[in-house]
């Protein structure tokens, strides 16, 4: 969740997604924490590039202080998809990369036990 703009939102999200997959709840929440003042306009901009390269160009990056005035949804659907997309699958591809990360390193330090 910390890979949408959604903010104000994300730790709730999150928390909520790991209550239906079971999942920790502290580290949904710590998860969420990758989009901060400092990276959210990298984040975005990634994100976005990456849907355009998914769904094809759109009408163009808007610019960051276009970003911080207008919400997703007077930006309209060409530029909100390709972000939602884009921002659904890198947060994905870290969850995943992650959570195997997590799991080959509690692994390790059980088996050094």
């Amino acid at each position: 969740m910390g890979c949408f703009p959604i903010f104000g939102f994300q730790t709730v999200l999150g928390v909520a997604l790991a209550s239906l997959v079971r999942g920790n709840h502290l580290l949904a929440a710590a998860g969420t924490w990758i989009s901060n003042p400092i990276t959210d306009i990298p984040l975005i901009w990634f994100n976005y590039q990456l849907g355009s390269l998914l769904l094809g160009p759109g009408r163009g990056w808007p610019g960051r202080l276009t970003l911080h005035h207008e919400t997703l949804r007077q930006l309209g659907w060409d530029f909100t998809s390709r972000l939602l997309l884009g921002s659904a699958v890198v947060g994905v591809v870290a969850a995943t990369l992650s959570g195997f990360l997590c799991l080959r390193w509690l692994e390790r330090r059980q088996r050094a036990s």
